[in-house]
């Protein structure tokens, strides 16, 4: 491992069995964090932790529900017992179940899809907030999505959960600035994952959301998912911390953004809002 940028930092990664979060703890680790990677599924995480320490990274392999508190509040103690103070914390979980037109789709698999993202970025965040404003510092990186910012038909519980989470980044991070803490949107972009490939090749997503799969047959549109772990571990790192509450895009050229910090905030962009 040749990459010490997080050297001694502590991470958990949320829906890290796959996907987006098993790239994000992947990155991680190989910058020298020790990352806790959690899901529901144990054989997933069981296999990013074993890439992790193929690679020569530390990780740990814990499964939870990020919607019960109880359970979220048992990952953070078993973290912390076993790697120490939680750092970083990237809420990543999510799910995109429930796809076609409102009156058609099941409740209970469209409320899934908003508290998977939304309560657990929240549930998660409360658990290590009260020892990241003891000690003065900690990052968290809330993961959504472009979608967040445009209504997208037949896919109204994503559009929502991820619009959500831009507000309540900007909030939390508003909360937290006199502690030491900064709190991030980031959005990586279209990746091929399970969600993408969910989306593609689902009968309610060949039907309602027909242009992922012509996408994905043309091969346009999708991200390296390289950028997407350099983005993380960049703003890991602390390089982005003037930036605390904004949006960033995997896509974007961080480091240019970073040097523009101060027009950034003069002009209040990188954020959502209604511009009149």
């Amino acid at each position: 491992m040749t990459d010490s940028r997080l050297q001694g930092q502590t991470a958990i990664v949320t829906g890290g069995g796959r996907g987006i979060g098993r790239i994000a703890a992947r990155s991680l680790a190989a910058a020298g964090a020790s990352v806790a990677v959690v899901a529901r599924t144990r054989s997933e995480v069981v296999e990013s932790v074993a890439l992790i320490e193929q690679e020569g990274g530390r990780g740990m392999a814990l499964t939870a529900d990020v919607r019960d508190a109880r359970a979220v509040a048992e990952m953070v103690g078993q973290v912390e017992s076993q790697f120490g103070p939680v750092e970083l914390l990237v809420n990543n979980a999510g799910t995109s179940l429930a796809i076609g037109p409102l009156w058609e789709v099941d409740a209970d698999t469209w409320w899934q899809d908003v508290e998977v993202a939304l309560r657990g970025a929240f549930l998660c965040s409360h658990a290590v907030l009260e020892g990241m404003v003891q000690r003065g510092c900690g990052r968290i990186v809330n993961v959504s999505s472009r979608a967040g910012t445009i209504g997208i038909p037949y896919q109204t519980a994503y559009s929502s959960s991820r619009a959500a989470l831009f507000q309540f980044t900007e909030g939390l991070a508003g909360e937290v600035a006199a502690h030491g803490i900064q709190v991030f949107t980031f959005t990586p972009g279209l990746v091929q994952t399970a969600l993408t490939e969910h989306l593609v090749n689902s009968e309610a997503g060949k039907r309602w959301v027909p242009r992922l799969g012509k996408m994905l047959t043309e091969g346009t549109g999708w991200v390296d998912p390289r950028s997407v772990g350099d983005a993380l571990v960049l703003l890991a790192s602390g390089q982005a911390d003037v930036l605390s509450g904004r949006w960033l895009h995997a896509q974007d050229d961080l480091v240019a953004i970073i040097r523009r910090a101060a027009e950034i905030k003069a002009q209040d962009l990188h954020v959502l809002r209604l511009r009149e």
